[in-house]
């Protein structure tokens, strides 16, 4: 399958999506998709019922000067708790399926460059990695709590909370775009701080392809297809972009 050169975040994502119904990689996307159903599944359907009771409270916390941006509060709180709920899914789902995804990624790249992948995991392989993936993902955890920490201040902070969606947005975006190229980097051997220091260098495309994934898991239904298209996008920009940078 041929791999075009320096494509775009968006061409990226779409190439993840018709690698999808691929012979080959059919039953390493069934098992990430349903858990991806489960988690987006149940998980939405209890956050819509609890973003009026925050949304209510957020408001109901404002002082009294500032009642005038009452108005202004409740579509920047649905998007805040959609963004935060959207990540918080992400993250947990990435973690239960990360065995299945590193394996796409490894089938994926076979497929775009005609190469064997060296590492050749097996599913009961993958899943005797269960300890030292949990541990990787422990040391993401981490890195995200020291931005987590100022985040979370900014989004309490009246006035200046208004601007809190975008940066959990743009916070979002470069941490999905970590995450899914890990997948494919790990089956390389590259450890936590390689992967950012990798991604770093190509920055605006690894952003950017993080946030199309993020809007995409925002979307009922199409967030159910979007970590197995974006673990292939991903492998595809690792491909091209990340692993001669």
């Amino acid at each position: 399958m041929a791999v075009h050169s320096q494509a775009s975040s968006l061409e990226y994502l779409r190439e993840g999506f018709r690698l999808l119904p691929h012979p080959e990689l059919r039953w390493y996307v069934v098992i990430p998709l349903l858990l991806n159903t489960l988690v987006f599944g149940g998980l939405f359907w209890w956050c819509i019922g609890l973003i009026g009771e925050l949304i209510q409270s957020a408001v109901d916390w404002l002082p009294q000067w500032l009642d005038w941006l009452s108005w202004l509060m409740w579509p920047v709180a649905v998007l805040l708790v959609l963004v935060v709920a959207m990540y918080t899914f992400s993250t947990f789902a990435n973690l239960l399926a990360a065995p299945f995804n590193g394996l796409l990624a490894e089938k994926a790249e076979e497929l775009l460059t005609g190469q064997p992948v060296a590492s050749k995991e097996t599913v009961l392989g993958a899943l005797r990695q269960l300890p030292r993936i949990f541990m990787k993902e422990l040391h993401k955890l981490g890195f995200q709590l020291k931005w987590l920490v100022p985040l979370v201040v900014v989004s309490l902070i009246p006035g200046v909370n208004l601007l809190a969606p975008l940066l959990w947005f743009c916070f979002s975006a470069w941490m999905t775009a970590i995450e899914y190229c890990d997948y494919p980097m790990d089956n390389h051997q590259y450890s936590f701080p390689q992967v950012r220091e990798k991604a770093s260098l190509q920055r605006w495309p690894c952003f950017s392809f993080g946030a199309l994934v993020m809007a995409g898991n925002m979307v009922p239904l199409l967030n159910l297809l979007m970590m197995p298209a974006a673990v292939c996008g991903a492998t595809l920009l690792y491909v091209e972009r990340l692993r001669d940078a």
